[in-house]
C-alpha cells in the first residue's frame, strides 16, 4: 500500500506560490519554525492567534506576553516581536520626511501601523510644509481605551517650533469603528479655531478604525483652506 503523500508546508507553498498566497498561521509558521511536541509550528501559531484576536492584537503584544504563551518562550517571542516590528518601520519607510500628504488616506496609511490594533487611544500630529509635504509624525497624547486627552497647546507648540505650514491631527478607535464621538468633534472644532488664531492651518482630522478611517475634511465638517 502506497503511504499518502505529505501534503506541502509553509516553506514549501511560499517557494511555490509566494508570500501572498500563505495564511496568518503559515507566515506565523515560518517565523516561529519550529513546534512543541504534539503541535506543529503551524498549530502553535493558530493557538497564538486565536489568543490574542488575531494578527492585530498579536502585533500589539509585547515581547514578554508572547513569551509567557506555552511552546513559545523568549526566542520564539524575540523572533516574532522583530518581524512585527520591521513590518512596522517599513509601513512607516513609505512616508519619509519630504513625501506629499495628499488626502486622509496618506494619513491614515502613516499612523495606521503604530495606532491600528492598540487598545488605548494614541493622538498623533502630522507636520506638513507650505507644500503639504511630511515634516515629522509625533505621538503627542496616549489615553485610555476609549479617550485620550489632548489640549491646542500639545498640537500647536510642536508645530510653531518646528516651523509646519499645516497640520493633521489623527487618533484611533480601539473598538474599530472610527465614527466620530461629540468628544472628536469638540476637539476638531478647538483645534481648528486654534489654528485660525496661530495662522497655522488645521487641514484634517483623521480617526483610524480597524479596517477604515473618518476624515472631518472629506466629510466637511469643516472646509479645507
Amino acid at each position: 500500500m502506497l503511504d499518502k503523500p505529505v501534503p506541502p508546508g509553509p516553506r514549501e507553498r511560499i517557494l511555490q506560490l509566494g508570500e501572498a498566497r500563505l495564511s496568518d498561521a503559515e507566515c506565523l509558521a515560518l517565523i516561529l519554525r519550529t513546534g512543541m511536541r504534539g503541535e506543529s509550528a503551524e498549530q502553535l501559531a493558530q493557538r497564538l492567534l486565536r489568543h490574542f484576536g488575531g494578527l492585530p492584537g498579536l502585533a500589539e503584544a509585547s515581547v514578554r506576553q508572547t513569551a509567557a504563551q506555552l511552546g513559545v518562550g523568549p526566542v520564539r517571542a524575540a523572533a516574532l516581536g522583530a518581524a512585527f516590528g520591521l513590518a512596522r518601520r517599513l509601513a512607516e519607510a513609505a512616508f519619509r520626511p519630504g513625501t506629499p500628504v495628499r488626502d486622509g488616506g496618506d494619513v491614515a496609511r502613516l499612523v495606521g501601523a503604530s495606532a491600528r490594533g492598540s487598545r488605548r487611544e494614541s493622538f498623533f500630529l502630522v507636520l506638513l510644509d507650505a507644500r503639504h509635504r511630511l515634516l515629522s509624525v509625533q505621538l503627542i497624547s496616549t489615553g485610555s481605551i476609549d479617550s485620550t486627552p489632548v489640549h491646542p497647546r500639545e498640537v500647536f507648540s510642536p508645530a510653531i517650533r518646528d516651523g509646519a505650514a499645516a497640520v493633521v491631527v489623527a487618533h484611533n478607535h480601539p473598538s474599530g469603528d472610527p465614527s466620530p464621538s461629540a468628544d472628536d468633534r469638540r476637539v476638531t472644532d478647538r483645534l481648528r479655531e486654534t489654528g485660525e488664531l496661530v495662522g497655522i492651518d488645521l487641514l484634517d482630522h483623521i480617526v483610524v478604525g480597524a479596517e477604515r478611517y473618518y476624515s472631518f475634511a472629506e466629510e466637511r465638517f469643516f472646509a479645507l483652506p
